[in-house]
């Protein structure tokens, strides 16, 4: 972090760019290596991959055991605290609360004129993909984060993929998370090569409508290559954390959720946006200070030195355009009136109003999803929602009385275009 704090005004050009870039995602260094595989994959299916895992983690793997069976699951929850199964039931009631209030209802229409009925239908995708990384840490959130959406939407078939461990082992965390989301089937593949599967099925993997789920630069680009054959959610880099404040944010709040931010990645973008020279200098030196003694040390610092900074902005006005201009997958609105500031704000992720709305209470319980847009395109995209798992097709009914209230309308308009029989198609009915 530039733990100096820093007026805007006082941005060079290439700063200011260089702010707005951050760590965003660049795949043109994989991208022909997960080409190849997704490649790979299309032509020759699972033994792919098959034999990669008999390599390294099973000798004999057959291709039944790239799936999760029930009993791997029963065992999950004997490994697994009580207690982090509970705050998973726990959180996976409010997820579902939330996601279940943004369905529509099922159709809708609107009579356009006597005689022309128009409207639409909300139908969900029949069988959608969910990546769940398996890096550094397991993350069963991004499992609940992922999957209610979608069964809130009514998709009936979902799979999951994620990358297996020694022996074919998944994390129990993971399995557990995915049974109380469920009902789920669950690969043990990760990478590439997962994408490639979902993307255009194997012998054992089904073909799926849409893949969903945050991954690594590798997976990133899959995705990316495989759109178009599937749709995808938005693609999505390292996390950010973004706190808007005025005098009276809490500075010690402020400063424990940017380094609670910092501490998901290296590249993770942290950035405090206020009006208070005060609240800036007492952020930087609780930061400062507590970077000697926290956990995740080398993650943070990393983060901390790299993508992240404390801004000054002049007054009010100039820090919510900058907040717009940045686009951040999360935002801490932390002014005197909130809801008013919420109102001038058009691009974030998700947005956090009040001293006692971290982002830790939307990473996992409040409801909201955190699967969301970094490296600003929340200018165009938004979070994980329902809305990502049905599709709208529109219906119309037309009445030979309501055909004569268009057909001069698209008779004109089709032999304009050069389209005579779209006009016939519609003077035939008036013979």
């Amino acid at each position: 972090m530039a733990l100096k704090p820093v007026r805007i005004d006082d941005l060079t050009p290439h700063e200011y760019q260089s702010l707005m870039k951050r760590s965003q995602v660049d795949i043109t260094s994989v991208h022909e290596r997960v080409r190849d595989i997704i490649r790979d994959v299309k032509d020759k299916g699972e033994g792919v991959f098959l034999d990669y895992y008999r390599a390294h983690y099973k000798p004999g793997l057959k291709p039944q055991e790239l799936e999760a069976g029930r009993d791997e699951i029963q065992e999950a929850y004997e490994n697994v605290h009580q207690e982090l199964v509970d705050a998973l039931r726990y959180a996976a009631g409010n997820i579902s609360k939330f996601h279940d209030a943004q369905m529509d209802k099922a159709m809708w229409q609107i009579e356009i004129a006597e005689g022309i009925l128009a409207g639409r239908l909300i139908t969900p995708l029949q069988r959608v993909g969910v990546y769940i990384p398996g890096g550094r840490a397991p993350y069963p959130s991004s499992v609940l984060m992922t999957l209610l959406p979608a069964k809130a939407a009514g998709v009936k078939d979902i799979i999951i993929c994620t990358p297996p461990h020694e022996a074919m082992a998944i994390n129990p965390a993971i399995l557990v998370a995915a049974d109380i989301a469920g009902p789920v089937r669950i690969f043990k593949v990760g990478g590439p090569w997962a994408i490639a599967a979902m993307a255009y099925g194997t012998r054992t993997i089904p073909k799926v409508d849409k893949i969903v789920g945050p991954g690594n630069i590798y997976v990133t680009a899959a995705k990316l290559l495989v759109f178009g054959e599937v749709d995808i959610d938005s693609p999505a880099g390292p996390s950010e954390g973004m706190v808007l404040a005025d005098q009276t944010g809490n500075p010690d709040f402020i400063a424990i959720d940017l380094l609670s931010q910092a501490e998901h990645d290296p590249d993770s973008a942290v950035v405090l946006v206020t009006t208070s020279e005060d609240l800036a200098s007492t952020v930087s030196d609780i930061i400062r200070e507590a970077l000697h003694q926290i956990p995740r040390k080398e993650i943070v610092t990393s983060s901390v030195t790299r993508y992240s900074h404390i801004l000054i902005a002049r007054d009010m006005e100039q820090a919510i355009g900058f907040v717009n201009e940045y686009a951040p997958e999360h935002l801490e609105i932390m002014t005197e009136e909130p809801f008013a500031t919420l109102k001038k704000i058009r691009n974030a992720g998700s947005i956090f109003m009040g001293p006692f709305s971290p982002i830790s209470a939307g990473d996992y319980a409040s409801g909201t999803n955190h699967v969301l847009p970094t490296g600003q395109k929340a200018r165009m995209f938004s979070g994980l929602s329902v809305d990502e798992f049905v599709k709208k097709p529109t219906f119309q009914h037309v009445s030979k009385e309501g055909l004569s209230l268009l057909k001069d309308a698209v008779v004109t308009l089709a032999r304009a275009e050069g389209l005579p029989l779209h006009a016939r198609a519609v003077m035939e009915r008036f013979k």
